[in-house]
């Protein structure tokens, strides 16, 4: 049994991605690195997102715990458009709905699905890789999980939390279930 930790990155100070964690996120990033320990939480490889909230979010665990992060551009956030959005939260509902939908210069979810599983594949063919972290945003994290649980989309990306962390579980069938574990 292999298991992926799919970690959204605590709180951080506006979304470019060079935006650093709040205050109140490194305090975050420190629960978060107790948590994983405290649970004991194997992970013998970290990914993420090349933007900086999601290294800053993960690394006091890997740090404590000797394990390299190494950086995934297919981790990064989605773009939605490469213009200003004012409605961006119904553009973003919308995306939900209609897997191929996109605004000009942005990534459709099905986009976005497809870049991830490249990481998730390789993740799933390598033998010593049992237990993965990948740490990325709540976007991602939502399309991701709609993959295995068609009952996940918008309203359940809304009630993410920074951070948050879900497990999924994959065996040689493929993935066996999916799980929130995040308990601060």
């Amino acid at each position: 049994m292999k298991k992926i930790y799919l970690v959204r990155h605590c709180s951080a100070d506006g979304q470019h991605k060079d935006s650093p964690l709040t205050i109140e996120g490194t305090r975050q990033a420190q629960l978060l690195s107790i948590f994983l320990t405290k649970n004991n939480i194997p992970v013998n490889r970290i990914i993420s997102s090349p933007y900086l909230r999601a290294v800053e979010s993960i690394k006091p665990y890997a740090e404590k715990n000797g394990v390299d992060i190494e950086v995934d551009e297919r981790l990064h956030e989605r773009v939605l458009s490469n213009e200003p959005v004012d409605d961006w939260l119904e553009v973003l509902e919308h995306s939900f709905k209609d897997l191929n939908f996109s605004l000009p210069g942005g990534e459709s979810a099905n986009d976005s699905i497809e870049r991830a599983n490249q990481v998730l594949n390789r993740i799933f063919q390598d033998e010593e890789a049992t237990n993965v972290m990948l740490v990325t945003h709540g976007n991602l994290i939502a399309l991701i999980l709609h993959q295995y649980d068609n009952n996940i989309g918008f309203d359940q990306w809304k009630e993410l939390r920074n951070p948050d962390i879900y497990a999924i579980h994959y065996d040689h069938n493929g993935v066996d279930s999916v799980e929130s574990i995040w308990r601060p």
